[in-house]
């Protein structure tokens, strides 16, 4: 498989779960879509016709406690953004995702059970080059003390994030991810949604994470981590933030050309900078893969891969480091 061409799943795969807000039965169904698709999502499941929508920039309809997805009609479907996270950072181009209830299921708080999927489906190579979003010049946001920049960087997608909590087990943390199918494999799809206990009541009240438990996320107390499994990584909350942008830029449309910094931030400011970039079409151009420069070296492998780069915020915080 050479990359420089479009890909899309060999067959279908299916997962089953709960929604971490709803805590009902869901189950997705990815499978293959046709040159140029990008993401469809297909809600099955409801009284009538099954709902489809274009995972984009301009589907995107909340983003508080989730990245919600929908049109006129109103929300089609939630917390995507760990299914998305996958099908970019595994290299998917085109991809239907089927769920037959209001959010992706929420599995273990990661993307892990998504690669799983991913890997039984198989990759498939199409007919047309491979699309990217290449990013020409600087393009910030900042919404309070949250702040995130887009910029042009040579060498693939990269993500650079840093979180700051008050609470003192989760305190500072930063991770730098260059993407590709290698990296997000072994770095990054593991890494678990997370919050504060203290946040619950709030949440529960308010309708959210019904489903949420030790089971699909890491969660502390003021002054320990409440999980007795421990943490999958050190810095398992900055791994999951750039989980989350990951998914939230997958919405680009297109595998993006370009270095991402957050600062403090979440879906809210991830979906800003991703909108600011899309409204400003001096800031960015689509190329095809014979027309990115390759760098030599490793870095030239993150290029012609084209292994580029929600919904839901931290389970029991809001969308605010």
């Amino acid at each position: 498989m050479t990359f420089s061409r479009q890909t899309t799943l060999g067959s279908q795969a299916t997962v089953t779960g709960v929604g971490v807000h709803s805590g009902k039965p869901v189950s997705l169904t990815l499978g293959p879509a046709p040159v140029d698709a990008g993401y469809i999502f297909v809600r099955t499941g409801l009284e009538g016709v099954d709902r489809e929508i274009q995972a984009d920039a301009k589907s995107v309809i909340a983003t508080e406690f989730a990245t919600v997805l929908g049109d006129r009609e109103g929300p089609i479907v939630s917390t995507a953004e760990h299914v998305l996270a996958a099908l970019r950072g595994m290299g998917i181009d085109n991809a239907t995702i089927e769920v037959d209830g209001p959010e992706v299921p929420i599995m273990d708080g990661s993307a892990a059970a998504f690669v799983a999927a991913i890997d039984q489906a198989g990759v498939v190579e199409q007919g047309a080059r491979r699309r990217f979003i290449q990013v020409l010049k600087p393009v910030q946001v900042a919404i309070g003390d949250s702040f995130g920049e887009i910029r042009p960087h040579a060498a693939g997608f990269r993500a650079e994030v840093e979180i700051s909590f008050a609470n003192p087990v989760i305190g500072r943390q930063s991770y730098v991810l260059d993407l590709n199918p290698e990296s997000f494999r072994r770095d990054i799809a593991r890494a678990r949604t997370f919050g504060c206990m203290n946040d619950v009541a709030r949440l529960w009240s308010a309708g959210f994470a019904l489903g949420a438990s030790f089971e699909n996320s890491v969660v502390f107390d003021d002054d320990k981590l409440l999980n007795t499994e421990g943490l999958r990584y050190s810095d398992e909350c900055a791994r999951h933030k750039v989980l989350d942008a990951v998914g939230d830029l997958a919405l680009a449309g297109l595998p993006i050309l370009g270095a991402y910094r957050s600062v403090r931030g979440g879906h809210k400011l991830n979906n800003a900078v991703l909108c600011a970039l899309m409204a400003d079409r001096s800031a960015w151009k689509i190329v095809e893969a014979d027309a990115v420069p390759v760098r030599r070296g490793r870095a030239s492998a993150d290029v012609t891969s084209g292994m580029l780069g929600g919904m839901i915020a931290p389970a029991f915080g809001p969308d605010v480091s």
